[in-house]
């Protein structure tokens, strides 16, 4: 590597998921990194999120994968349940047949396990230094790299900059300015211990109970001894983009209609948090010289594909492979990053909000619906998720 790698650090602007993950791959491929986190610690707030066969390759890759399994619950299978007449709409199993198909299994895990995963496998590298309670605010660039200036005006040079800075990126504000899509949809977020979560509904599932306009999420975390709900519902109001607590009287508001069994979730939590959801449009480009984006900063998305997170640590194996073949060039390597990861990262986008639309269904949209799926046996719904499950890290890089 050149002496110009060896001096100088990969900065990273963001501290979450995808910034973990970016930084570890660039340490398996030899350089130091600099994270900024603008948050006072490394931490990860949510709740639960789900692990496709796709993330567990991703884990592997970074090395991280025996602590991601070692935390994950193993569930038996999805499932879609009509929350108006308690109709079975779509069952996929998830177990022996699919791990054979998949090569792995499919999995829940709570946001801090997966991201401590992450965390214990950069803390085991010394080639990783941490600037929390730092906001990047601006970027210059040349031939020989970047620098970036933060919030007290001090300037950090690196090498190359990875926009790991979230759905609100500042990276991705200075290259791209383009707009949010506030999609009018809020989730509610909770955690409940397994001694007040109903026995009925103590599956080992992830459970799916779709509404008009609405629906809810539960599923099994830590062992089964708590269990992640999660309500999305179309606000009345008009949002902003945004996270703050949640009130038990608006969810409520919004699930009338539905039949009791679902409706008991909403009446668990003792506090949620509420999260205003939004995308943006895919972008052609998210590449501009040294600089690039990783994760919601390159492609937020909607919730409805349980893919955000699975995508950013592919996006860091994909960015730590096109580096490797590149023999650590980062002009050829971003590019050839990019060029891999944009019609995947789009497709999820998309179709993300093609499966709202399906979930929250209503009148003869949730007849056609309900029909859409009957009679289908487990190969053909693998056969209908091969793109997105049967990735891997030796098929990540574009061929053209």
């Amino acid at each position: 590597m050149a002496t110009q790698a060896k001096q100088l650090p990969v900065l990273v602007a963001g501290g979450g998921i995808g910034g973990l993950a970016a930084a570890l791959a660039l340490v398996r491929q030899g350089f130091e990194v600099k994270v900024f986190e603008q948050a006072p610690q490394i931490g990860e707030i949510g709740a639960g999120m789900q692990l496709g066969p796709n993330a567990f390759w991703a884990f592997d890759a970074l090395g991280v994968g025996e602590a991601a399994r070692s935390r994950a619950v193993y569930i038996d299978e999805m499932v879609m349940t009509d929350a108006i007449d308690e109709y079975t709409i779509g069952r996929v199993p998830t177990g022996e047949a699919f791990r054979q198909r998949f090569g792995n299994p499919y999995a829940v895990i709570h946001r801090a396990d997966a991201h401590g995963s992450l965390l214990e496998g950069v803390q085991a590298s010394d080639r990783v230094s941490f600037h929390t309670a730092t906001r990047v605010e601006r970027i210059e660039q040349d031939a020989h790299g970047v620098t970036v200036f933060d919030q007290h005006g001090q300037a950090h040079r690196g090498l190359a900059l990875i926009g790991a800075d979230g759905v609100k990126s500042v990276v991705r504000q200075q290259f791209v300015g383009d707009p949010a899509r506030v999609t009018g949809h809020v989730v509610y977020r909770a955690v409940v211990d397994k001694a007040d979560f109903p026995e009925d509904l103590r599956w080992n599932a992830a459970s799916l109970w779709a509404g008009p306009n609405c629906h809810l999420v539960h599923y099994p975390l830590r062992g089964g001894e708590q269990y992640n709900v999660v309500v999305t519902f179309h606000s009345r109001e008009q949002e902003e983009w945004g996270v703050r607590d949640g009130s038990k009287e608006e969810v409520e508001s919004y699930f009338q209609g539905i039949c009791p069994k679902a409706r008991r979730l909403i009446e668990l939590p003792k506090s949620w948090k509420r999260w205003a959801t939004a995308d943006r449009d895919p972008i052609e480009r998210w590449s501009f010289g040294r600089v690039t984006l990783l994760g919601d900063a390159a492609h937020p998305t909607t919730q409805y594909m349980a893919q955000g997170a699975c995508m950013a640590i592919e996006d860091a194996v994909t960015l730590g492979e096109a580096l490797r073949v590149h023999g650590g060039d980062f002009d050829k390597a971003l590019d050839l990053y990019q060029r891999s990861r944009i019609a995947r990262t789009a497709r999820i986008l998309l179709s993300s909000r093609e499966m709202g639309r399906i979930y929250h269904a209503k009148g003869v949209e949730r007849l056609v619906r309900n029909d859409l799926w009957r009679g289908r046996s487990p190969e053909r719904f693998y056969d209908a998720v091969e793109w997105l499950y049967g990735w891997r890290v030796e098929n990540c890089l574009a061929t053209h």
